[in-house]
């Protein structure tokens, strides 16, 4: 697939951006620790160079944290198209402004930032209303815009369809517009609490938000990984009376229950809509996609998928439908990216169901509220999801241990030798071979 998807982004040729990905490389051939791609399941941290400067507006960020994401498990299975090998991964990061391009003037060397993980201009139509993930101007790729008739911004660390930029697992990341696309971090908010800032706070916040979660409603969260468990929680700040939350892991049904919230294990109940409507007459008001397209259910779905007749699976999203109430809502803010086989449309119409693509998450919408009004206040304590903290260095075996979700596994702050100490009632750094086996 990659091989194709290649070959085709090629022939299409590439669309005019405002940056672009390629970066120069430091003086004197200095190197650096990042997490590379290199086929299916083959990820290495290798010597890099060292970006410098590359365009006026550029920031380069010395990394003291970053993480991995259940989406970069798509990329490891090689079910993103476009990537190549080498391509420095991770959209997750936050890190010290290190140096600075001619033309920023709001911030300066030592200061600490968070990267969003979308790269915007700050000036498109969607820049302007805060939809950051929608900028016009920052994807050069021909293929997402052939087959979504338009296309996203570009992100870190994603392929080269988002772009090609190099990403976060790196010791180094050079942030085009970086004015743009960092936020300074007050002193007294730690790095654990800021990292999340990038992407799973503002993320897991738009899917409810978005969803339009009201007053009193019945919300139910398909995946209970730190997307989902976010969600439960910004459900209930947002007044949802119930929370139905369905998972298979059992320590993330553990900790929701330890939410609050009603649970169903859906390795043992066979037919999750069925139990819903029991919990539930009539429906929910709201259902929350916070799963994944690439673990299919169904032995159907499997081979489908197999044979590469569909690249996503429709189970969650057709559990969803039937399981709402007549009018009810439902938000994918999981990751889909292709074409699926069954989806009840049928189920959709005749229910007047809203069915709402989230979309990437805007960062920059929400991050200064969730920041300012939400983890400065107590209203909201990020640290809760992080099981683990690892050195760079593991990257590789941690992909595997995040893959099979051993040990424990949830949300990882990964530091580099540039990071701080952990801070109170944050993991203690251990090495996943003392964890994943």
């Amino acid at each position: 697939m990659q091989a194709a998807a290649n070959i085709a982004q090629s022939q299409l040729g590439e669309l005019p951006t405002v940056v672009q990905p390629q970066y120069k490389h430091r003086e004197g051939g200095s190197t650096m620790k990042a997490l590379a791609w290199f086929g299916v399941t083959d990820v290495r941290v290798i010597d890099a160079p060292i970006p410098d400067i590359t365009e006026p507006d550029d920031v380069i960020v010395k990394v003291t944290g970053t993480t991995i994401c259940g989406s970069d498990l798509h990329l490891y299975h090689g079910e993103i198209m476009a990537l190549q090998k080498g391509d420095i991964l991770g959209h997750e990061f936050m890190g010290i402004v290190d140096r600075v391009g001619p033309n920023v003037e709001n911030l300066t060397i030592g200061q600490r930032v968070v990267a969003s993980f979308q790269i915007a201009c700050g000036k498109c139509l969607y820049c302007k209303q805060g939809l950051s993930s929608l900028c016009d101007n920052t994807n050069s790729s021909t293929l997402q815009n052939y087959m979504y008739g338009t296309r996203d911004a570009g992100f870190f660390g994603y392929s080269h369809f988002t772009g090609g930029f190099p990403g976060g697992q790196a010791e180094y990341v050079r942030v085009p517009l970086g004015e743009v696309n960092l936020l300074p971090i007050p002193n007294d908010v730690s790095d654990e609490e800021a990292l999340y800032l990038s992407d799973v706070l503002p993320t897991s916040y738009h899917c409810v938000v978005d969803t339009g979660v009201q007053e009193g409603d019945t919300v139910g969260i398909w995946g209970l990984g730190p997307i989902g468990q976010c969600c439960a929680r910004w459900a209930k700040l947002k007044g949802a009376s119930r929370i139905i939350a369905i998972d298979q892991v059992p320590e993330r049904l553990q900790r929701a229950r330890d939410q609050g919230c009603e649970v169903i294990d859906f390795s043992k109940v066979k037919d999750v809509s069925q139990r819903v409507h029991e919990l539930v007459p009539g429906g929910l008001d709201v259902a929350l996609d916070c799963g994944t397209f690439h673990e299919p259910k169904t032995l159907l779905h499997r081979g489908m998928k197999m044979l590469m007749l569909e690249t996503d699976v429709p189970e969650t999203a057709n559990e969803m439908i039937v399981s709402v109430r007549k009018m009810g809502r439902c938000g994918l803010i999981a990751a889909y990216v292709g074409f699926t086989n069954g989806f009840n449309i049928g189920a959709l119409m005749e229910k007047g169901v809203r069915f709402i693509g989230n979309g990437q998450a805007p960062v920059h919408k929400y991050w200064k509220e969730i920041l300012y009004d939400y983890i400065l206040t107590g209203k909201f304590d990020p640290k809760f999801m992080i099981s683990h903290r690892v050195p760079l260095e593991d990257m590789t075996k941690l992909y595997a241990a995040f893959d099979k979700r051993v040990g424990g596994v949830e949300k990882v702050f990964v530091e580099t030798q540039f990071s701080s100490p952990p801070s109170d009632g944050s993991p203690k750094l251990t090495r996943v071979d003392d964890w994943a086996r």
